[in-house]
């Protein structure tokens, strides 16, 4: 299907910069009823497309396109909605004005309003970075969510989440080609370098001790790091990257000026019915910190994802196991009355 755009023109974000000529892309599935009752909003992750994930939705899952209209926005910052790699001069490359996750919600909201009339969702949703989106809906708009669902993300980005964010940031900015807070060429060694530093936090020790990664037809972890997490990262635009680690990084559904910084108030906001799913073995979106957060809420479980797949557990491509888990979850969670 060919990729949809919005266009939502001049968008003051929460910087005080403006985003001029503002387009998020977008991609629907499945058919908006009479009385618009069956909308989903499912959210793209970190470096994602909706191409990425649009692998959740089908006939027989739970996001099944003959039941529900579902929406998955992509974020800004992944090479298809507005980013640094498609930006004009002067405000590309490095002086693209960063969406916080709050900013990306906004023009979210009004792209269901203004182009579908859907002022009420079934479901927010999303994986990492779309967890962070979906908390941000129902904390944002408390009347517009009627279901929540988060997997292996969080209502706020945690301190030792950042830790792992900076280091892969300095990793990419350590190549020759960024000179002066700006790229001057391709990084490709800092683009590599990215990927392994990566693969050791996306993916558990029991993931690694147990060599998983033969289940996906790799013959070696070497195999593994290079086909994979190499070749993923050498696919992306380097200043997209660090947009998105800059608005993972910043993501807190308090910072705003509905609550003020209480984060407490926020959680307490979200009248949606709501399952939290952290990953068992996830190392930076931690179990203790949705735990956390569900204990504030009004109307949310937390159901923890048995798995060794580290934080990969939320995105399960190559884990039937942790799939039927997360499908299981969300038909529930669809079925249950508001």
């Amino acid at each position: 299907m060919e990729t949809q755009f919005f266009d939502a023109g001049d968008v003051l974000l929460q910087s005080g910069r403006t985003s001029r000529g503002t387009r998020l892309a977008y991609q629907t599935y499945g058919t908006l009823n009479a009385d618009k009752s069956n909308a989903i909003i499912w959210m793209t992750p970190f470096g994602a497309h909706h191409t990425d994930i649009e692998w959740m939705v089908g006939p027989g899952r739970a996001l099944d396109p003959g039941r529900w209209f579902i929406i998955i926005p992509n974020l800004f910052g992944n090479g298809l909605s507005s980013s640094p790699s498609n930006a004009v001069m002067p405000a590309n490359g490095s002086r693209w004005p960063r969406f916080t996750i709050a900013d990306n919600v906004r023009v979210q909201r009004r792209l269901l309003t203004e182009v579908f009339g859907i002022e009420r969702v079934a479901l927010a949703g999303g994986f990492s970075m779309g967890g962070l989106q979906a908390y941000h809906w129902a904390a944002l708009y408390p009347a517009a969510v009627q279901r929540l669902a988060v997997l292996c993300g969080a209502a706020r980005t945690s301190p030792h989440n950042k830790v792992f964010l900076e280091g892969v940031r300095a990793t990419l900015t350590a190549d020759s080609h960024y000179q002066d807070g700006h790229f001057t060429g391709f990084p490709e060694r800092g683009l590599r370098a990215v990927g392994r530093v990566y693969a050791g936090w996306a993916l558990s020790q029991t993931f690694y001790r147990d060599e998983l990664w033969r289940t996906m037809g790799f013959s070696s972890v070497e195999d593994y790091l290079v086909t994979s997490w190499e070749g993923s990262m050498l696919k992306r635009d380097p200043d997209n990257i660090l947009a998105h680690l800059w608005a993972w990084e910043h993501a807190d559904i308090s910072a705003n000026e509905l609550y003020g910084g209480s984060f407490d108030q926020a959680l307490q906001a979200i009248a949606a019915r709501a399952i939290i799913m952290p990953g068992a073995t996830d190392l930076y979106f931690q179990v203790e910190d949705n735990r956390r957060e569900v204990a504030r809420m009004r109307h949310a479980e937390l159901r923890v994802i048995p798995s060794d797949w580290g934080h990969r557990a939320g995105n399960p491509m190559s884990s039937a196991e942790d799939t039927r888990f997360i499908d299981t979850a969300l038909t529930e969670l669809l079925s249950s009355p508001i």
